[in-house]
């Protein structure tokens, strides 16, 4: 039996190395290859950001030009799994069907057996234009609107607003979009990162790790956060309440309020930072900052009272709202953000593999327990 004594949910323990992100949660510090996420939201793109964490550095100006080629080029999807979205039936959630649709894409995927680096980073391209092209294509098929074709022109956050909404996005929201992308797109071992690490150091190809990311996505404790958050505050509007008196109301039942605190960061999460401007700024590009307004009020409140911080998640709800995306959607498009992460770290694993294979601390009966013939039980 081993004398090594794990923390619950193996808090602050380190399970491998990796050059892709440094967290400092005392400091309120995430990186992507060294570089300040403050600096990615203001100065970069999403394919930049995903150029930098598959490759581990930035750019060059035709580099990023053949990157932003290659990925728009990788936008298109298989017949047979725009047939699946269209036969699943009409209780299937988001989730479910970006779960079952990415299994389904390595079927297509002539790499798929091939789990070399080149391989992978071929197939990284791939999913990473495929799952915002399933996430856009199934919500336009539930609501019994027609498909959009992908747009080659655009970036990747204006070509996911086009094929969701059917309409040419405006630069704010594209920019939004893209900055939110940035954002979301790696945060070191978190549940789902590290699902498909351990998947990935069996030798599974990059499509089951990447379909077991999103199975541990799909879990409210790692994705959700923001839904329960928007519909805290669609509750709040709907009653016409006070957020303030509505919060203390919550509170004095012991309910939580979602999209606070965090494991690892003690001060502000940096993501929070950038979604709280956003929202703002939305919001006035649109002409209501309802949502913003709303959010401010109960941030504060219990900045105030609870010393707690606002995560990545509480900002995000009422960003993605004001783009005129649906609560049910916000968890896929965690994935579509967050697979340039899981891509990076995919590809790092299999460069460098060895088999994931934790111990546990045992805590059962002692040892050598008797074995008790059944007559005598």
């Amino acid at each position: 039996m081993s004398n090594v004594v794990a923390p619950k949910g193996l808090e602050g323990i380190v399970a491998t190395s990796s050059s892709i992100c440094f967290i400092d949660g005392d400091a309120g510090v995430l990186s992507y290859r060294g570089i300040d996420i403050h600096e990615l939201a203001q100065r970069s793109t999403f394919e930049e950001t995903a150029y930098l964490l598959w490759f581990g550095k930035l750019p060059n100006t035709s580099e990023l030009a053949s990157f932003a080629t290659q990925l728009a080029g990788a936008r298109q999807l298989n017949p047979k799994v725009i047939d699946l979205l269209r036969s699943v039936p009409a209780t299937a959630t988001p989730m479910q069907v970006l779960r079952t649709a990415v299994s389904l894409l390595s079927i297509y995927d002539a790499d798929e057996a091939d789990s070399s680096h080149d391989a992978n980073v071929r197939k990284s391209f791939r999913l990473t234009a495929q799952i915002p092209m399933i996430v856009a294509t199934f919500d336009r098929i539930r609501k019994g609107k027609p498909v959009i074709e992908p747009d080659h022109k655009l970036s990747h956050a204006g070509n996911f607003l086009w094929m969701l909404n059917g309409e040419a996005p405006s630069e704010t929201a594209t920019r939004a979009f893209d900055i939110a992308l940035i954002l979301h797109a790696d945060h070191e071992l978190n549940a789902s990162t590290f699902a498909a690490r351990v998947i990935a150091a069996t030798l599974a190809d990059i499509h089951s790790a990447i379909t077991g990311a999103i199975g541990a996505l799909k879990g409210p404790l790692h994705g959700g956060a923001n839904e329960a958050t928007m519909r805290l505050l669609y509750a709040i509007d709907k009653a016409g309440a006070d957020p303030i008196e509505y919060v203390k109301q919550m509170f004095s039942e012991k309910k939580k309020i979602s999209g606070f605190g965090h494991r690892v960061y003690h001060t502000e999460d940096p993501r929070a930072t950038h979604l709280r401007r956003m929202s703002e700024e939305l919001g006035r590009a649109a002409g209501s900052t309802k949502w913003f307004d709303l959010s401010r009020k109960i941030e504060l409140f219990i900045k105030e009272q609870k010393k707690l911080n606002a995560n990545v998640d509480f900002y995000s709800a009422s960003t993605y709202t004001t783009l005129g995306i649906d609560i049910d959607l916000f968890t896929p498009i965690f994935a579509i953000s967050r697979i340039a992460g899981w891509a990076a770290h995919v590809i790092e694993q299999h460069d460098d593999n060895r088999l994931i294979r934790p111990r546990a601390d045992y805590v059962g009966p002692a040892y050598p327990s008797p074995y008790i013939p059944i007559a005598e039980r």
